[in-house]
């Protein structure tokens, strides 16, 4: 395991993305595929010009197919995201999940970096990681995810050459894994048949998400959760002391019955708890 995330780390590193090839058995999305397909049909175009009016999207994916949990929870492409990551922060959340459908007709996407959501200062940070997941195999034709190899080291480059990008052909079963400040963009739809894909995309956990996850899984619904899914999605604190409930962890909703009267507790880190502890000991000296 190790060496497969080293090896595709040190790639996403250096070009901005990676292809992880038939990291779970093609049958897992084409049971994907099956649950989600009423919500395709049912799902009107989207509107505005990002998005794209010849494009379907919507999210909640781990309430409407249980196959969606094994992707999001998938051992080595987490340690990938962690090994991105964790040198920003304490642990990594949920962004988005979200299924993605291109019909005949559509227009390439404006190439952008997901990262520019949030203001924070650019290049010396990632934000996020996203993974693609195809529920039909990607190509240029069909509206395959366009890609700037390279594109994460000079951020301050918004814009650079159509003829420079490129399109990875990925089959389900593959996951196309890129950072958020990899400049990017669905591809457009020359073929006759719609192009279907998932996007899964973790990001530090002490931003904002992409989609609201505590709203989107609410505690009746997170509670069926295993515990280190309920945590990816947000029923857990980043240390120090960043989203809490009444002062504690916020898995303390996801019980049966939750106390009207929670006493605050610290959640610091190792280092913050010794500091705090050393000045208590500073006063108390100085008192005694």
């Amino acid at each position: 395991m190790s060496t497969t995330v080293a090896r595709h780390a040190a790639l996403l590193s250096r070009d901005g993305w990676c292809l992880f090839g038939k990291a779970v058995d093609p049958s897992v999305l084409a049971g994907i595929e099956t649950d989600l397909e009423l919500r395709f049909a049912a799902t009107p175009m989207c509107e505005g010009a990002f998005y794209g009016a010849r494009t379907r999207r919507f999210g909640s994916l781990l309430t409407r197919s249980s196959g969606v949990e094994r992707l999001v929870m998938h051992p080595l492409v987490l340690n990938l995201v962690e090994q991105m990551l964790l040198p920003w922060c304490e642990r990594i959340a949920l962004n988005l999940t979200q299924a993605i459908e291109i019909h005949p007709g559509a227009l390439p996407q404006l190439p952008h970096r997901d990262q520019d959501m949030w203001q924070g200062p650019k290049g010396s940070i990632e934000y996020l990681v996203n993974v693609m997941w195809p529920l039909k195999t990607f190509r240029e034709e069909n509206g395959g995810t366009r890609l700037w190899t390279g594109s994460h080291v000079d951020q301050d480059v918004p814009v650079l050459p159509e003829e420079e990008a490129l399109v990875p052909t990925v089959s389900p079963g593959d996951a196309l894994i890129f950072l958020g400040s990899t400049l990017h963009g669905g591809g457009g739809n020359l073929t006759a048949v719609p192009r279907r894909g998932i996007i899964i995309s973790y990001c530090l956990g002490w931003l904002k998400p992409f989609e609201l996850q505590w709203l989107v899984y609410p505690p009746r619904v997170a509670r069926h959760f295993p515990p280190a899914l309920a945590s990816l999605v947000g029923y857990a604190q980043h240390r120090p002391n960043l989203g809490n409930v009444e002062g504690q962890c916020p898995s303390v909703l996801l019980g049966e019955s939750v106390p009207d009267h929670l006493p605050a507790i610290d959640a610091l880190r190792p280092d913050q708890a010794e500091a705090a502890a050393m000045f208590i000991r500073s006063q108390m000296g100085e008192l005694g």
